[in-house]
């Protein structure tokens, strides 16, 4: 099988964009309690988890089992509950603790920063060069297109860091530390958003690394360092999540000249040639948020994740109907492949030509992802 997705005319552009509001609408209409069901099971098992963990904490012998829990718990507070609810997947539902205007996550980065950052600028700009600031977060080169520096060769230890610390770069991202430093920014801009973020990131802290250490007594150093290690995973597991949904080989970007004017059908062929999916069976979906099945979510951002995995098949089909390839693989595969990009990326290489065409970016089909 071609591993590049062939142009399509406008108008089977358009017709693409009709078959996924189709499947948007289909679903939306089709959503009850089953969803809300689920949703509520997800968020009762995580706090199962963080009552376990915390518990946990009191018996020394027990530490890694503590950490295990606590580790689950914040996974799940993160992936299948917080980043989803504050897309507005639950919203219909009516309950205050799940609607996406309300909810604050266990991170420290704040949920109304997020949404900003996340919701509306990386999901209507996806992999869209000088818009998209998620294409490499304001630290790394992640994209032939992006000038090449010599600051870059230290893209693989950037990538690290940015790993260990990912709830802190996510919490940063908004200030546009590089854009102060080029001066194409005013630190000034950033002085109600610093506010903020100080308030999330004390209130995080003082959980973490104070009050639930501090009621474990004599334990403090053990629960201290067992909240330590169970952001640690979290951040791990979510950096490598995220980036194996937005950057393995065949992940197409697009230049602003590209997108003008851009029409809806455009806007989802573009989500679909800006993503990747990851093979897993159901517990690893759930753990991920099912932001395994980031082609989807990027198509579908409204529709509750636990509907992915039945979207799939479809939107598959409809990309085989039109000679799309759908970017699907292994973690193991799509962690391989966004390792060799950050590090041949850290390096200069050859930029895309000027005016070349979206569809011709090369894009891993299913078959070969597999392989």
């Amino acid at each position: 099988m071609s591993t590049s997705t062939r142009p399509l005319t406008p108008e089977q552009i358009e017709e693409f964009g009709a078959e996924m509001d189709a499947i948007r609408q289909r679903v939306l209409a089709d959503l009850g309690e089953a969803d809300a069901t689920y949703i509520r099971n997800v968020v009762k098992a995580q706090r199962g988890f963080e009552v376990a963990g915390r518990a946990l904490f009191y018996l020394p012998p027990a530490w890694p089992l503590a950490v295990a829990a606590l580790s689950v718990s914040k996974i799940l507070d993160n992936m299948e509950i917080g980043h989803n609810v504050m897309h507005g997947q639950y919203d219909w539902m009516g309950d205050p603790g799940l609607n996406s205007r309300m909810y604050e996550w266990d991170n420290v980065c704040p949920s109304e920063q997020w949404k900003n950052s996340h919701n509306f600028i990386h999901h209507t700009y996806t992999n869209i060069l000088g818009k998209d600031r998620d294409l490499g977060y304001g630290i790394l080169r992640m994209d032939e297109d992006q000038k090449w520096h010599p600051y870059y060769l230290g893209n693989p230890l950037y990538a690290f860091l940015l790993m260990v610390f990912f709830e802190w770069g996510v919490a940063m991202h908004d200030l546009e530390v590089e854009n102060i430093v080029a001066g194409k920014r005013r630190i000034e801009e950033n002085k109600a958003m610093h506010a903020g973020i100080m308030r999330k990131v004390k209130r995080q802290a003082l959980k973490d690394y104070l009050l639930f250490p501090a009621l474990t007594g004599p334990l403090f150093p053990m629960t201290l360092a067992g909240n330590a290690v169970a952001n640690l995973v979290r951040n791990v597991w979510a950096f490598n999540i995220i980036f194996c949904g937005h950057f393995p080989a065949g992940v197409a970007t697009f230049s602003q000249e590209e997108c003008e004017n851009e029409t809806r059908g455009h806007w989802y062929y573009r989500q679909l040639l800006g993503s990747a999916n990851i093979t897993g069976g159901k517990l690893f979906h759930v753990m991920t948020g099912n932001l395994s099945h980031q082609i989807e979510h990027h198509l579908f951002p409204d529709v509750p994740a636990r509907r992915y995995p039945e979207i799939a098949q479809e939107v598959q089909a409809i990309c085989e109907k039109y000679g799309l390839d759908y970017n699907t693989g292994s973690l193991s595969r799509q962690l391989g492949s966004v390792a060799k990009k950050i590090v041949r990326l850290a390096f200069p290489t050859k930029q895309r030509p000027t005016g070349a065409p979206v569809a011709d970016a090369p894009v891993a089909s299913s078959a070969t992802a597999a392989a």
